[in-house]
């Protein structure tokens, strides 16, 4: 080989990895923010992912994530938000209220797109469902509404209870309004509500204890990512107390709960990540409008209910989306 071919050579190769360092580079890297832990979370970030290869993007091909887990300590969120714009990630996804307060206050400029359970515009997200502005948009499952629906189908169930159990967590401030809601409608349907907190492990067990105590017949377990994450726990301790819980989302009652009534989180996580694509390929936050979800789910455990001594009114029945036997 030749003096010239060798330097041919060399500067080909420094060309090669100059155009593979540049292609490393523009694989763009998105970050995770999550409230909750990632075991209990996995298959709605499986959803997310699904939405985003519904664009294009496949995470290890052309896409790369960073996840950030909260474990249910809210109070670390701003710092792990601000991490991330701190490695300047393209897009930061998050799962909730918290997460996506904690984001918003970390950037005005890198995209932001949430999975949330209150209004985004009354805590102060976006401008407006329609024409969100700024830098954020998503989905709003809009929790507050839906757990009144979910308290007149506890009361149709157990017609008898005069005292039902509102379980929030307290480190998750968009409960005021949804503690509010619930309260102000309890004597309409003659029950009074008391709350009942929970924002660690160990107070869950202490609200079971204080449910007793209360004489309370029901309990209405509240939208939150970290009560979601102890839903086991949840399930088990409605069990062994005997009381019938009604939850959110259907991954409680598969895993024994009573009856849930809600959206389903993994389509709306994997909307999410259409949005994510679409944010990622140009689209602007502020021109993507706010979704809100157009379908709900009821399911019943009848296992559950006849442990309990409880028989389902054929009309919750008639209406159920899938009725576990």
């Amino acid at each position: 080989m030749t003096r010239r071919d060798l330097i041919l050579l060399l500067g080909g190769a420094m060309t090669a990895g100059r155009a593979l360092g540049a292609q490393q580079k523009a694989m763009p890297v998105i970050g995770f923010l999550g409230n909750a832990s990632p075991g209990p979370f996995a298959p709605f970030v499986a959803a997310l992912h699904q939405g985003l290869s519904e664009t294009g993007y496949v995470e290890g091909q052309n896409l790369a994530t960073e996840y950030r887990w909260a474990e249910g300590r809210y109070d670390r969120l701003p710092a792990m938000a601000a991490d991330l714009v701190d490695r300047k990630v393209e897009l930061i996804a998050t799962s909730a209220d918290a997460s996506a307060l904690a984001a918003k206050n970390a950037t005005s400029t890198i995209p932001i797109v949430f999975v949330i359970g209150s209004d985004p515009v009354e805590i102060g997200l976006v401008v407006s469902f329609a024409r969100p502005g700024g830098n954020l948009t998503g989905i709003s499952i809009m929790t507050g509404e839906l757990m009144l629906k979910r308290l007149e189908l506890l009361s149709d169930l157990v017609p008898q209870a005069h005292v039902i159990a509102l379980l929030v967590n307290p480190n998750n401030a968009s409960n005021e309004r949804m503690m509010k809601l619930v309260q102000e409608a309890g004597p309409a349907k003659g029950v009074q509500v008391r709350v009942l907190k929970a924002g660690v492990e160990s107070d869950i067990d202490v609200a079971f204890t204080k449910l007793t105590q209360l004489q309370a017949s029901a309990l209405l377990v509240g939208s939150d990512p970290f009560l979601f994450s102890r839903r086991e726990q949840l399930v088990a301790l409605a069990a062994r107390h005997a009381v019938p819980a009604i939850y959110e989302w259907r991954e409680f009652a598969a895993a024994g709960g009573l009856i849930s009534y809600g959206t389903s989180l993994a389509d709306m996580y994997r909307q999410a990540g259409t949005y994510v694509g679409r944010v990622l390929a140009g689209t602007k936050p502020a021109d993507l409008p706010v979704q809100r979800p157009a379908k709900f789910e009821l399911v019943v455990n009848l296992n559950t209910a006849k442990a309990l001594g409880l028989t389902v009114p054929p009309s919750i029945l008639a209406r159920a989306d899938e009725v576990i036997e």
